[in-house]
């Protein structure tokens, strides 16, 4: 079911807290999807994210802010935080925050636990309180983003999806969303990842090596078969 853009709660210590009326200053607004990301990176690597492999953030800042001129900027992380690795995840918080983007945090207790309409009611917020200008989404989540982001660039805002093109067919195919390859961020990953974008194939053709081995793949058939 594709989620709404509904009302936002605002946070208690006022953070988000809307404009006067009348008041609503230009607004590029950035939102990250972190368990999207991160899932999505390791399908596209065929391995699970090292430091190295991870995006840089404060890479995607300096990028994010170069395009935003002379509107006001803000970056928002939301992030789901299992409770058995709160304690290895707050170094990753912190650091976060100390480039300048603000981090919506929530427990994963359930395994369909997600974020996804935590961060389309902020960006609701933010089409009240600011003239919201240019909405950049980190995120290939098609089934809950599509629909509240052709909205939003049918009312005006210029909306950008930036994810793997592997994951992102919904942004792509959209006359109305702009899509951009994260790996095309400069500076986003400190190493090209080993990956072969199959929008971006050599004249001579490329290579995809397995993610799996042979053998494995056949012994998940098998034992499946029973």
């Amino acid at each position: 079911m594709t989620e709404t853009l509904e009302p936002g709660t605002l946070p208690a210590d006022g953070y988000g807290e809307p404009a006067l009326l009348g008041d609503r200053s230009a607004l590029d607004l950035l939102v990250w999807d972190a368990p999207n990301i991160d899932m999505t990176l390791s399908n596209v690597i065929g391995a699970r994210p090292t430091a190295a492999s991870r995006p840089r953030f404060d890479a995607i800042a300096a990028w994010f802010v170069d395009g935003a001129g002379d509107a006001e900027v803000e970056a928002c992380v939301f992030a789901n935080v299992p409770p058995q690795n709160a304690t290895s995840l707050q170094r990753w918080v912190e650091a976060l925050r100390s480039f300048g983007y603000a981090v919506f945090a929530r427990p994963k207790t359930q395994p369909d636990d997600d974020i996804d309409q935590s961060m389309l009611d902020h960006i609701s917020v933010r089409t009240h309180s600011h003239e919201l200008r240019r909405l950049v989404v980190f995120s290939g989540d098609g089934r809950n983003f599509a629909e509240p982001l052709e909205d939003l660039a049918r009312s005006g805002t210029e909306v950008v999806v930036v994810a793997f093109s592997e994951v992102a067919g919904y942004a792509i195919s959209s006359e109305l969303i702009r899509f951009i390859d994260i790996e095309d961020v400069p500076g986003a990953f400190a190493a090209p990842l080993d990956r072969v974008r199959l929008d971006a194939l050599p004249v001579d053709g490329a290579w995809l090596r397995p993610t799996k081995s042979l053998r494995d793949a056949a012994g998940v058939f098998t034992a499946r078969r029973g």
